[in-house]
């Protein structure tokens, strides 16, 4: 099943159901935002099942412009740093020790109050802020109980999304430095428009990771293809990390943090600071220079049968004057 939210002048938006070719959609009539849906979920799910076996028939075109963040706006951010190897390249590339991730999982609650929509351009301050993407798979959750288990955490799943998680890089030293956690080197992150159900990724969605590569270019360029199956903590994990000292609220998103493949020489990279890392590594610098004003990102995850999952995110940036 996909769900999208579209445009209609309110703050939340208006939830849909869409067709598997991501072409068609039906607005739920008993759901007026993705939000009530989370809060309802049992109450709505045998509607929004029914309206995917309809959509193809009945729906409307899909108007891509249209679509906001699944959630344009949530009750909860909660951004994980999964991928080991994203870790060891930066902790290699500043010098530090190479340890690794820690066994405990690393986590931040970011900003929730908004969420871009996926072709929405991006507004930063300053080019000298070191703007960059981070490709990252996430999950929007049920309400989850307080001490809720890793083997019991996947049942609470209910929706799958790609996320940009952009980055000031400049910035995030000099907040990390204060010992008080960052502010403004992390701005609105980005969603793909279409969230899906576990099911909707067939084998892809398996022990609790999506293994799709996540595809981006970056001004036409192909940047990266990484693999979301070599998170080092699966989501189920994530969200028992989470899920500890409090019960999470229906409507929280979790993200995976940058995806990175061991073999990142052959697939590439899902930001440009760990590309910069490499750089610095094999040459002794950082050379890809971060992004400049109306500079363009694109983003999709593609399943071998399936096709297009989450549609894509496709971003220009701006600087204003």
């Amino acid at each position: 099943m996909k769900l999208v939210t579209l445009a209609n002048g309110t703050r939340d938006g208006r939830l849909h159901v869409v067709n598997q070719a991501g072409t068609k959609v039906l607005a739920v009539p008993s759901a007026v935002c993705m939000q009530h849906a989370l809060e309802n979920w049992e109450a709505v799910l045998p509607e929004l099942t029914e309206l995917s076996t309809k959509v193809e028939n009945e729906g409307q075109a899909f108007e891509g412009a249209d679509a906001l963040s699944p959630l344009p706006r949530a009750v909860q951010w909660l951004d994980g740093s999964a991928f080991e190897t994203h870790f060891l390249l930066i902790q290699q590339a500043w010098g530090l020790p190479i340890t690794g991730l820690p066994k405990r999982p690393l986590m931040y609650q970011g900003m929730s109050d908004r969420f871009l929509a996926p072709t929405q351009t991006a507004v930063f301050p300053s080019e000298d802020d070191g703007v960059d993407f981070e490709g990252e798979f996430g999950v929007i959750l049920g309400d989850v109980p307080m001490g809720t288990s890793a083997k019991d955490a996947l049942q609470y799943v209910r929706l799958i999304v790609l996320i940009n998680d952009w980055s000031l890089r400049a910035l995030g030293p000099i907040e990390m430095a204060t010992g008080f956690g960052w502010l403004q080197c992390k701005p609105a992150c980005s969603v793909a428009p279409f969230a899906v159900t576990p099911d909707t990724l067939g084998d892809a969605w398996k022990d609790g990771r999506v293994c799709l590569p996540l595809t981006i270019h970056l001004d036409d360029k192909l940047f990266g293809s990484a693999s979301g199956d070599e998170m080092k903590f699966g989501f189920d994990e994530l969200i028992a990390h989470a899920a500890y000292s409090r019960d999470l609220p229906a409507g929280t998103i979790l993200g995976s943090g940058t995806v990175a493949n061991s073999n990142y020489a052959e697939v590439g990279s899902s930001c440009i600071a760990e590309r910069r890392a490499i750089e610095q590594i094999d040459t002794g610098q950082g050379i890809t220079p971060f992004m400049g004003n109306g500079d363009r990102v694109v983003m999709e995850a593609r399943h071998p049968e399936f096709g297009d999952i989450f549609g894509k995110i496709e971003q220009h940036i701006a600087i204003p004057e």
